[in-house]
């Protein structure tokens, strides 16, 4: 794991994105004390589409039951 001054961190954020998207976690110091841990997203689109998928699937196969005699402004009433 690679430490920064907030202020290096500031002044060379490009380079530090570029780090931190090749993978690496980078702690920002700030008066010697770690402040912020920046690290690369964990990118989950295929997992995540396809329980996406299954709860729409899901919601497709159910029925819509009971009366539905309510209007809109009635929702949002306060």
């Amino acid at each position: 794991m690679k430490t920064i001054s907030a202020a290096d961190a500031n002044r060379h954020f490009s380079g530090l994105l570029r780090d931190v998207a090749s993978g690496e976690v980078v702690t920002v110091l700030s008066r010697g004390r770690p402040v912020a841990a920046i690290g690369p997203v964990a990118y989950e689109g295929g997992l995540r589409q396809a329980a996406r998928q299954r709860l729409l699937n899901r919601l497709r196969e159910n029925k819509a039951f009971g009366v539905r005699n309510w209007t809109r402004d009635e929702l949002y009433e306060a």
